[in-house]
């Protein structure tokens, strides 16, 4: 069924959110990085973090709380290891951190073949797809993870939750090859806590296996949830950790007291930590393509192969996001529902700036 979306231009767009971020005393550079981000994530399609998230997660568990600190400087910390940068952000805006570490990482990339930033003492950056996405648009093989803002997800057979939905995200360099880049972005539970409030309000069931209630017993009714399930049950409960280790690594809180800064006694930390890393194609390249092809005919070979031989209609990941940037353009500007549009001037009342005339929007059917 058809959906109504407004087109926003993307200055509009940007101008009401960094007014917003300014509003709540982040600098220039921190709200244009907090709006860059949140375009991105509009622009692809990606309505789970687009700004409307970004303000609502700093209200519950940033500059609203204690997680995230506005006009802030990254302290680097001193390293032995010249392809590796380690960085206390000192609670800095999430968005802020995560692109200047993939600028540095991509630096250390030119210069090294690899770079590698970590980021202690962070606050969470959103959509880890757009960081990769840009370092894959500039010829980039990059990864990033994240440590989620809360514990909510229970390791495979457990009934409490200590994990976070702790996402991943890659990004390929395929756009010769594909017109787009591969990127592939998932967090490692079920489904989001959001999307059980959803279908409680809505008196819908969740999915199988997607939650469980006090007893650790899997449930389907949104009333009874106390924590998600990580997907692909022992697969998923393994990726999950993969952040939880790295964010140990680097100088992470424990999981059930981030965020939760009540629990925080003194000594402890609640802050989450990321992780980026980037390599340039050419550092890996074994010479030794078949059938004469340089690294780019073999990347665009492989893409074919797996698409063939009765394949030619699977998707690939990064290709609804492609399709949705191509569909802004097209338009001219943001794709917004009636809903996000109330939405957004709902926050430009409260920060006292000028609304959208829902009027004077373009409408499309998608």
């Amino acid at each position: 069924m058809a959906e109504t979306f407004h087109v926003v231009p993307e200055s509009d767009h940007n101008a009401l959110v960094e007014a917003a971020y300014r509003q709540r005393g982040f600098n220039a550079a921190e709200a244009a990085a907090g709006a860059r981000l949140c375009a991105e994530a509009a622009r692809h399609g990606i309505r789970t973090h687009n700004a409307l998230k970004a303000l609502h997660l700093d209200h519950l568990f940033g500059t609203g709380s204690q997680g995230c600190v506005a006009d802030v400087e990254i302290e680097e910390i001193p390293s032995r290891f010249p392809a590796a940068k380690i960085w206390n952000a000192h609670r800095q805006l999430g968005q802020a951190t995560a692109y200047a570490a993939l600028e540095e990482a991509i630096r250390l990339a030119d210069q090294y073949g690899v770079g590698m930033v970590s980021v202690d003492n962070a606050f969470h950056y959103l959509w880890g797809g757009g960081y990769v996405m840009e370092a894959a648009r500039r010829g980039y093989v990059a990864y990033t993870n994240c440590t989620a803002a809360l514990a909510e997800v229970v390791p495979f057979g457990g009934k409490f939750p200590t994990l976070g939905t702790n996402p991943h995200s890659w990004g390929l360099p395929t756009t010769d090859a594909l017109g787009f880049p591969i990127v592939i972005d998932w967090a490692t539970s079920v489904v989001a806590m959001g999307r059980v409030q959803q279908l409680a309000r809505e008196g819908k069931a969740l999915p199988p296996h997607a939650a469980v209630d006090a007893e650790g017993a899997i449930t389907t009714d949104p009333a009874q949830v106390k924590a998600l399930v990580p997907f692909g049950a022992h697969k998923g409960y393994g990726l999950a950790l993969i952040n939880e280790l790295i964010g140990a690594f680097i100088g992470g809180s424990l999981p059930t007291l981030r965020n939760r800064w009540s629990n925080v006694t003194e000594g402890e930390k609640g802050t989450c930590c990321f992780f980026f890393q980037v390599w340039h194609p050419d550092a890996m390249a074994g010479g030794d393509f078949a059938a004469g092809r340089t690294q780019a005919e073999n990347v665009k070979a492989v893409v074919a192969d797996v698409l063939g031989h009765g394949n030619e209609t699977c998707m690939l990941p990064g290709q609804l996001e492609a399709e949705a940037a191509r569909r802004c353009a097209a338009h001219g500007g943001l794709l917004f529902s009636t809903a996000e549009v109330n939405a957004f001037n709902e926050l430009a009342s409260e920060i006292g700036v000028a609304a959208w005339s829902i009027d004077a929007l373009k409408s499309v059917e998608i």
